[in-house]
């Protein structure tokens, strides 16, 4: 069955932001963006409560995008300059009052590092309440971390907004503004390891990011054609269910841009992108420029070869003809090493019959051919 509003999440989202803008401070980003909040938040379900807390004369600058994002400020004046973050109380207050109250909110948001907030997770948690808590890395204790059941780092959602969108080839802006959107929800439905990504269900994850979306605004005229059409272009891949005839997104298609980080024939290693291609071609031009093996000397051939230096030249060449193709250098030094090691250990005599003598004399053969 299609996803019904029931099996949908139902936020609350609690923000200490005096905890949130000491922790953006710390990690020397230019200002917090609530939007990639709300973005990421929206992937999981219907948000219906949004609330900030934090002495707001003291970040006027944040208002405007709070405002527009329509979070609810509540004001909490700081009593000192050093004190407390007298916010604290406040919001683990509205937030077990919510959960009393509001039984059909199922899950809930803690923003903010502080560890004071744990007992109020783990309440939570009792109440048959989902917690997912959100903050700065650096400045978030690993207590609260740990006891949340899911937790969202702030860097991550910034490192997500990095990311290019994804580009259809030959297709108009307008109507690639609605694929990108499309893929973006197939993305965030994947990331919440949905199993069935039924066609309502990524209309209705479309319509939570972007409620103004209507298919008919970008010519189609039903979602079912929307989803034909990304087939067509293959940004998708789709099935009908055989029972309802509804379409069921298996995965997205190669045309979605999802793999243009990497091709199928290139490698990234070392922060740069290599050519497979490229990489074999160089190995073959290698192997065919390859230095023929260096010859060993004259008189240390015969012996380690066993065979005679006065061979005839015709000898020669049928013996280079059938010889092994050469290795490489490395390989032909061993060789050479090892065969004159074997050589030297075969002939102890001439070792001990010129020991003390000098080198030997090599013998003139017109000498047996004329004998004095």
């Amino acid at each position: 069955m299609a996803t019904t509003p029931q099996d949908e999440q139902r936020l609350a989202l609690f923000i200490d932001f005096e905890n949130i803008a000491i922790g953006v401070r710390d990690a020397h980003y230019r200002k917090f963006d609530v939007n990639l909040v709300l973005e990421r938040l929206l992937d999981k379900g219907k948000l219906l409560v949004k609330r900030a807390y934090a002495d707001w004369s003291r970040y006027s600058d944040y208002k405007r995008s709070f405002h527009e994002a329509a979070i609810e400020l509540i004001e909490v004046p700081q009593k000192s300059v050093g004190g407390k973050n007298s916010a604290d109380i406040r919001l683990v207050v509205d937030a077990m009052d919510m959960s009393f109250q509001k039984e059909h909110i199922n899950c809930f948001v803690v923003a903010s590092g502080d560890s004071d907030f744990s007992p109020l997770v783990s309440k939570l948690k009792e109440n048959d309440k989902y917690v997912i808590g959100l903050g700065v890395k650096n400045s978030t204790s690993d207590l609260l971390i740990e006891n949340c059941d899911e937790f969202i780092f702030y860097e991550d959602l910034v490192r997500g907004r990095e990311r290019p969108l994804p580009q259809i080839a030959n297709v108009p802006e307008k109507v690639q503004e609605c694929f990108a959107l499309l893929i973006d929800s197939i993305v965030a439905l994947q990331r919440e390891n949905k199993e069935i990504l039924w066609g309502s269900m990524i209309k209705e994850t479309m319509k939570r990011k972007r409620p103004s979306f209507d298919e008919s605004y970008y010519g189609f005229r039903s979602f079912s054609h929307l989803l034909e059409d990304a087939q067509r272009r293959r940004i998708v891949t789709l099935r009908r269910d055989a029972r309802s005839g509804s379409y069921i997104v298996e995965d997205l298609g190669s045309g979605s841009g999802a793999a243009l980080a990497g091709s199928e024939n290139t490698v990234s290693g070392g922060g740069e992108a290599v050519d497979m291609n490229n990489v074999r071609m160089i190995r073959r031009r290698r192997s065919r420029n390859r230095r023929p093996r260096p010859a060993a000397p004259a008189a240390l051939s015969a012996d380690m070869t066993g065979e005679s230096a006065g061979q005839p030249p015709e000898h020669q060449s049928a013996a280079a003809e059938n010889a092994p193709p050469a290795p490489d250098d490395d390989e032909a030094k061993s060789h050479s090493a090892l065969s004159f090691l074997s050589w030297f250990r075969s002939a102890p005599h001439a070792a001990e019959k010129h020991e003390g003598q000098g080198p030997p004399v090599p013998r003139d053969p017109e000498d047996d051919e004329h004998p004095a």
